[in-house]
């Protein structure tokens, strides 16, 4: 079994598009570890907020399956593929870590550089998996994330909706 981490973004119907990606993933993958949900600005447009999360879950998939099966979910939750890559979305699913997989899946980078990029992508990763390391620097989340925090000043919020995760 390969152990997995997702991270979904939402902007449009948030709660809906979320609630959706979270119940497609687990009909397809079972049992889920489950972030607090974030509400954070809009990077790189003017926008609305998203609700930001992070998802891990072990599979018997390729890194290709779970790849094509993220992608699929998002469709199915609507996403435009023609819309610009910073603008608003329904849901953006990104394979952050696929075990300890470096390189390239379906032409996406692995492990995702949105981990050290983001707080609402490292702050929750760390949460879930703190003692977890990243595959090229050899740093467990948890100290990635103070040092994001330090370097940053990074605040992240969650949000108090207890029914958006079933």
């Amino acid at each position: 079994m390969s152990r997995v981490w997702v991270s979904a973004g939402s902007n449009l119907q948030r709660e809906r598009h979320i609630r959706g990606a979270l119940a497609a993933l687990r009909a397809n993958y079972g049992a889920l570890q489950v972030s607090p949900v974030y509400e954070t600005p809009a990077v790189g447009f003017a926008g609305d907020p998203f609700y930001n999360l992070v998802i891990g879950f072990s599979t018997e998939q390729t890194a290709e399956q779970v790849q094509a099966t993220l992608r699929a979910i998002e469709d199915a939750q609507g996403r435009d593929r023609t819309a610009p890559k910073f603008g608003p979305r329904t849901l953006d699913l990104d394979l952050l870590i696929f075990d300890d997989r470096v390189g390239e899946v379906a032409g996406k980078p692995l492990p995702h550089p949105d981990i050290l990029q983001y707080p609402f992508v490292l702050g929750p990763l760390a949460e879930l998996a703190p003692a977890e390391r990243h595959p090229v620097l050899g740093q467990s989340y948890a100290e990635l994330w103070r040092q994001m925090q330090l370097r940053e000043a990074v605040e992240l919020h969650p949000v108090e909706f207890a029914s958006l995760l079933p």
